[in-house]
């Protein structure tokens, strides 16, 4: 049971503690309800550019890094299609200064051609690096593009295309900044070694007098039902041809949600999965094969995808595929295999919950999500998974009209 307490100041800024005093250290999480579905189609990747942005200093502090390192403190941040989040640590006796700095960025980030210029320029070369020059790099622009015909999940974090960053200007920049990152689209989470009562002093000091903004109203068009399988073929200079299937699966807070995720550890939840002892182990298909899914808080896609060994034909791995996914659909799961992923998914999420920075990260995201306790609930959402349910879904999953496919060709073949 994660504890912690929950207040909202009167710009709408939603605060979270969690003690924790068994560590020296101080946690500071700011997540912003922002990411790549929240973008212009036509202007994508600027959620993943403002991660680069807000480390380029305010109004008031040209240099965000160097007074956190004074303070002997350390911060990075992520982007997803569906949230961005900042944080950062320190000793708890230098919590203030994580204080002072978030809170004026929120409040008045510097907005500088020179600063636009140099993490255009960064996020450009990211761009290029991972995914146009990377083999394989550009699988999940064709992926999300076919699977998507109308959700904004159908481009990447980084950007639907490398002009979409690279034409970005200050007023662009700007507007997003202003629509998105102000107190009422977000949530604070302070953990470690604090407590209550200086958390909220500390937040009605710093964040309190910060105009409230308004908040986001997301009205993202829904992915309709897909009624006909889809495929994709490419040739390309990679080193194996590579096969990829995916199939539109529940969103975050549903119950189908925790049967797929059972589903992708049974299926490809490492070496001793089923994909990998039949396809890897048994068969001699592929080389590795993997199962798993992005997490979406919208409706997702379940994936399965695996590096082929040479010599063997496309058309013979994907059947191979096929007849895993009969198995499950029509085979019930034993007890014991059941038993063993849900312990394994208790396990991973137990982990997780051992770090206190995770913990901060975590009780921010489920806020965003729509309530923070249900960090401590999750679990016996997996619990009552039965093996009747692994059936139904597995059945709804891998229709075949549900399906879409690429067939990524070494060019070298």
């Amino acid at each position: 049971m994660i504890h912690f307490e929950k207040f909202t100041l009167e710009n709408g800024l939603r605060v979270l503690v969690h003690e924790d005093h068994s560590t020296p250290m101080a946690f500071l999480n700011i997540t912003y309800d922002v990411g790549a579905r929240d973008e212009d189609p036509e202007k994508t990747g600027f959620a993943h550019l403002f991660e680069h942005l807000m480390f380029g200093g305010s109004v008031n502090i040209p240099d965000y890094d160097e007074p956190l390192q004074l303070a002997g403190g350390e911060n990075n941040a992520y982007t997803t299609n569906d949230i961005t989040n900042y944080y950062c640590q320190l000793p708890s006796d230098n919590i203030e200064t994580a204080f002072w700095l978030e809170s004026d960025r929120m409040l008045s980030l510097a907005f500088s051609e020179k600063s636009l210029d140099v993490q255009r320029k960064v996020v450009c070369e990211e761009f290029k690096e991972h995914y146009i020059n990377k083999p394989y790099g550009d699988v999940w622009f064709k992926m999300r593009e076919l699977a998507y015909t109308v959700h904004p999940y159908r481009w990447q974090t980084i950007g639907k295309e490398l002009g979409h960053i690279e034409n970005a200007r200050i007023k662009d920049v700007k507007n997003f900044f202003q629509k998105h990152y102000c107190p009422m689209n977000a949530v604070l989470v302070v953990a470690g070694n604090v407590n209550a009562d200086q958390v909220r002093e500390l937040s009605d000091k710093w964040f309190g007098s910060i105009p409230p903004g308004n908040r986001y109203v997301r009205n993202l068009p829904k992915e309709p039902v897909q009624r006909a399988p889809r495929k994709l073929e490419v040739k390309a200079d990679v080193p194996l041809d590579a096969l990829y299937k995916c199939w539109h699966m529940a969103s975050r807070l549903e119950d189908g949600y925790y049967v797929a995720e059972l589903i992708s550890e049974i299926l490809g939840g490492g070496a001793s999965s089923r994909l990998y002892q039949a396809l890897v182990k048994e068969q001699q298909l592929f080389s590795n094969i993997n199962c798993h899914h992005f997490g979406s808080t919208d409706a997702g896609i379940f994936i399965i995808e695996g590096r082929l060994v040479k010599g063997v034909k496309m058309e013979d791995a994907d059947r191979a595929v096929e007849a895993e996914l009969e198995k499950i659909k029509h085979e019930t799961v034993s007890v014991a295999e059941l038993e063993k992923v849900k312990n394994k998914t208790e396990s991973a999420l137990a982990f997780e919950d051992m770090s206190v920075s995770n913990r901060a990260s975590s009780l921010g995201l489920y806020e965003i999500l729509g309530d923070a306790s249900l960090m401590n609930t999750e679990l016996s959402k997996y619990q009552t998974v039965t093996a009747k349910d692994i059936v139904n879904t597995s059945n709804q999953l891998f229709d075949v009209n549900n399906s879409t496919t690429l067939y990524y060709f070494s060019a070298s073949n």
